[in-house]
C-alpha cells in the first residue's frame, strides 16, 4: 500500500515530459508576459540593439543581399558555440547528466557543424555570385575577405556581445541553467536557425523583386530583429518551463521501477 501510494505521489517521468512545455492555448500570452518581465528586458535590449549593427552596415556601408546574408550565418557559428557552453555547465551536479554530456557535447558539436556548413554552401551558391571569389564553400579565406570587404567585423563582434550577454544573464544569473535539459538544448538551435533563415531567404528573394536593393536590404535586417526576438523570448518561455523536464536519473528511476514491477 506505502509502495503504491509512493508511486502515485512520485512524479513520472512521462507526466514530466508532457508538462515541458506551456500548454499551446497560453502560448502567446505567456510570450507577452515573458516581454513584460523584467528579468527578460536587458537580454532582449541588448539583442536588439545588436541587431541594429547590420542595419548600420546596409545604410552607412551598403551592404547588400549576400554579405548580410553571411553575416546572419556567421551569427549561426556563433550560437552553436553558446549551445555547446550551456550543454557543459547544465545541471552540474546531476553525475549521470556529466556521462550524458560526454556523447552528447562531441555530438552535437560535429552535427551541428556540418548542419552550418551546408547551410553556409547553399548561401554562397544561392546568393554569393561574384563575391564568393570562385569558391563554392564558406573558408576561412573567403569569410575573412568578406568580413575586411564590407566592414563585418564590428557586426559579428556585437552579435557576439548580444549572445555572450544572454548566456550569462539569463543562463548563469536567472539560473536556466538548472532547469534546461540536455535534450532541450541539443534541438534547440536547430529551430531557432531553421524559421529565421526561411524567413530571411524569402526576404531575400522579395529584395529581388523589389529592385530597390538599399530599401530591401534594410526591410531584411528590420524582418530578422522582429523575428530574432521572438526566437528569443521563446527560449526564455521554454528553458523557464524546463524546471519540469525530468533528470537523468529520475528517468533512470522510472526506467528500473518499470522493470521491477514486471
Amino acid at each position: 500500500m506505502d509502495g503504491a501510494c509512493e508511486r502515485e505521489d512520485r512524479p513520472s517521468a512521462q507526466g514530466q515530459r508532457r508538462d515541458d512545455r506551456p500548454p499551446t492555448g497560453n502560448w502567446f500570452r505567456t510570450l507577452i508576459e515573458s516581454v513584460r518581465s523584467e528579468s527578460t528586458r536587458p537580454s532582449l535590449f541588448v539583442l536588439a540593439v545588436a541587431n541594429l549593427v547590420p542595419l548600420a552596415g546596409v545604410l552607412v556601408f551598403r551592404w547588400d543581399v549576400f554579405p548580410t546574408m553571411m553575416l546572419f550565418w556567421l551569427e549561426n557559428v556563433v550560437i552553436g558555440a553558446f549551445n555547446v557552453l550551456k550543454m557543459l555547465v547544465t545541471r552540474p551536479a546531476e553525475p549521470l547528466s556529466w556521462a550524458m554530456k560526454l556523447f552528447m557535447v562531441p555530438f552535437f558539436a560535429f552535427h551541428y557543424g556540418m548542419f552550418c556548413f551546408g547551410h553556409g554552401v547553399f548561401l554562397m551558391v544561392l546568393f554569393g555570385g561574384a563575391h564568393a571569389g570562385g569558391l563554392a564553400t564558406p573558408s576561412v579565406r573567403s569569410l575573412s575577405e568578406l568580413m575586411v570587404g564590407h566592414g563585418l567585423g564590428i557586426a559579428v563582434v556585437a552579435l557576439v556581445a548580444s549572445h555572450g550577454f544572454s548566456f550569462a544573464w539569463n543562463f548563469l544569473k536567472k539560473g536556466e541553467y538548472r532547469r534546461a535539459s540536455l535534450k532541450q538544448l541539443m534541438t534547440q538551435p536547430y529551430g531557432r536557425v531553421v524559421v529565421l533563415h526561411i524567413v530571411l531567404i524569402a526576404s531575400a528573394f522579395l529584395v529581388f523583386a523589389l529592385h530597390s536593393p538599399q530599401v530591401g536590404v534594410v526591410l531584411l535586417v528590420v524582418v530578422k530583429i522582429i523575428v530574432d526576438a521572438v526566437a528569443h523570448l521563446r527560449e526564455r518561455v521554454r528553458l523557464a518551463a524546463g524546471a519540469n523536464s525530468p533528470s537523468p536519473e529520475l528517468l533512470m528511476r522510472s526506467a528500473l521501477d518499470r522493470l521491477t514491477r514486471r
